[in-house]
């Protein structure tokens, strides 16, 4: 295992209800039904169906809302549910040298202006003597009925603009990196979901073509942690 971090205690339930994106019904294994909150607001194709089983981390003297739904489980797999992680896995890997083709960097600085489109990089790499290296974290929790991860879960004009800005990247001579943190461990490798946003599909294929490099870890997944574990391929 590479680099990860720990849960705060969960507790299990069954998800009873999503709702307005931002909250969830939940019925704790004690029988106390509980508001969390739900720190993905993505569409959460296949894992936000009522009935499945979930865990919620609380923040005692947090107020109403004190609950958030952490993680949910499909066929028996784990799916971590906050995306916001993703950024934290990857650089937390990066600084500790466990990603062999992003090693040997001295600094990594997050959310950094760059590009002609307003954008932000998620991390910024740098180092005396090597091009900057820009990485793109995207976290990928959907999976298609062939056991592939599937990036986006929804169209996507965010990310085909941050494919857009890689690529300008790429072509100024610095290295570009697109890296799918997949939050499931059920998955066999990564594909860019064309049926859902072909836009973002051609636009994979043109940002590969012009010098980006992309590349997918796959995490490992328990009640206790969450571990970004080792890397899978993104089919083309």
């Amino acid at each position: 295992m590479v680099c990860g971090m720990r849960f705060p205690p969960l507790h299990g339930g069954q998800l009873l209800a999503r709702r307005q994106r931002f909250l969830a019904d939940i019925r704790l294994d004690d029988g106390r039904e509980i508001l969390a909150h739900c720190p993905n607001t993505g569409r959460m194709l296949g894992y936000s169906t009522p009935g499945l089983r979930v865990w919620a981390s609380e923040r005692v003297g947090a107020g109403r809302c004190r609950w958030t739904w952490e993680l949910a489980e499909v066929d028996g797999a784990l799916v971590g549910v906050h995306p916001a992680r993703a950024n934290r896995l990857v650089a937390e890997a990066i600084a500790a040298q466990r990603i062999p083709s992003l090693a040997g960097y001295s600094e990594c600085a997050p959310e950094v202006g760059y590009g002609g489109e307003g954008s932000r990089i998620d991390l910024l790499l740098r180092t005396p003597q090597r091009p900057d290296c820009y990485v793109e974290v995207k976290s990928v929790t959907a999976a298609d009925e062939y056991g592939l991860g599937i990036f986006p879960d929804a169209v996507s004009a965010r990310g085909l603009r941050h494919l857009r800005e890689l690529e300008r990247v790429a072509a100024g001579g610095a290295r570009a990196v697109l890296l799918y943190c997949v939050q499931r461990a059920d998955v066999l490798a990564v594909r860019a979901a064309s049926e859902i946003d072909a836009a973002y599909a051609r636009g994979l294929r043109d940002a590969r073509a012009g010098g980006v490099e992309v590349m997918a870890w796959q995490c490992a997944i328990s009640t206790r942690e969450i571990v970004l574990a080792r890397p899978i391929a993104v089919l083309r």
